[in-house]
């Protein structure tokens, strides 16, 4: 629908794009008012590419919950997102571009995202992550890694990639299908599409965290050490120990160890691309008012 931007977010080479890409977009949603306030009103979504819009909610697990959108979902690129994503109006015209790149490069790529670690443990995107500001800078081409950050993972149907019933909450099951297209022979990568994660900022992960944290430990042995986004995951457990170290610290000092909020409108955080970006300012979607910034 919103169809007439043209201007790429990559540095570089400039692909032209077609308007032939279409994609399900798959949300996972609790009860309240952040999906709403989120996801709910990205200029992306109104887009024509989008063909599919599938809410998931009450399931027992990220793994359960993406499963089964996978077997309803209509279209080979699915995008796997958090209820407290933005997505610009651009932000399709981004992944299209990261996917024709692809196309001459690896066609057989499972899993992309905009946030991800290589195996030596270096992040890699371009996201603004709120409590973190603007993380990493537009880059020309997707960038192979090994985990990719939960918040927004594009799949492919056709690999035929599931995530494991088994793994427990809704932590690390981006770890595991990027283990799963690597033990399957294919490449995760990170693209240039700038979004807002608008999460709450956490002070200390919840006790479940560990619960998916020994289950990848286990069924990914393999690969050990397994650097992600959120941690490392490795045979003497450092990150488990030093949980409970700034438990016990958080305790005896009386420190709040609540999450920091949310931005009131995740549009708030667009204003600092330009200044940090310049090349992206003529984008109109990063010139936002006073006055929509708090409808």
């Amino acid at each position: 629908m919103n169809a007439s931007f043209q201007s790429p977010s990559s540095v570089g080479e400039t692909v032209p794009v077609s308007r032939v890409c279409s994609v399900s977009f798959v949300i996972t949603r609790t009860a309240g008012s952040v999906f709403e306030q989120n996801v709910a009103i990205s200029p992306c979504l109104k887009d024509a590419r989008v063909r599919q819009v599938i809410v998931q909610q009450d399931f027992k697990s990220a793994a359960l919950a993406y499963n089964d959108a996978m077997n309803r979902a209509t279209e080979d690129v699915i995008v796997f997102c958090h209820q407290d994503m933005y997505f610009p109006e651009s932000w399709l015209d981004d992944l299209e571009r990261s996917i024709r790149l692809l196309d001459q490069s690896d066609p057989n790529w499972a899993v992309l995202g905009i946030w991800g670690v290589t195996e030596e443990g270096q992040g890699l995107g371009y996201v603004h992550s709120n409590g973190h500001g603007n993380l990493g800078q537009p880059f020309d081409k997707p960038v192979r890694v090994n985990t990719l950050d939960e918040c927004v993972l594009i799949l492919r149907k056709s690999s035929r990639l599931q995530f494991d019933p088994d793994l427990p909450d809704f932590h690390f099951y981006g770890t595991d299908i990027c283990l799963s297209a690597r033990k399957a022979g294919m490449s995760c990568y990170a693209i240039s599409a700038f979004c807002v994660h608008n999460t709450r900022t956490l002070r200390i992960v919840p006790a479940e965290y560990f619960d998916s944290y020994f289950h990848i430990k286990k069924a990914w042995s393999e690969f050990l050490p397994i650097y992600t986004p959120c941690g490392k995951v490795a045979r003497f457990d450092r990150d488990f120990y030093q949980y409970f170290a700034k438990k016990l610290k958080f305790a005896l000092l009386r420190r709040d160890s609540s999450p920091r909020p949310r931005l009131n409108d995740p549009r708030e955080a667009l204003r600092t691309v330009p200044a940090d970006n310049p090349e992206r300012a003529d984008r109109p979607e990063y010139k936002i008012s006073n006055e929509s910034a708090h409808k």
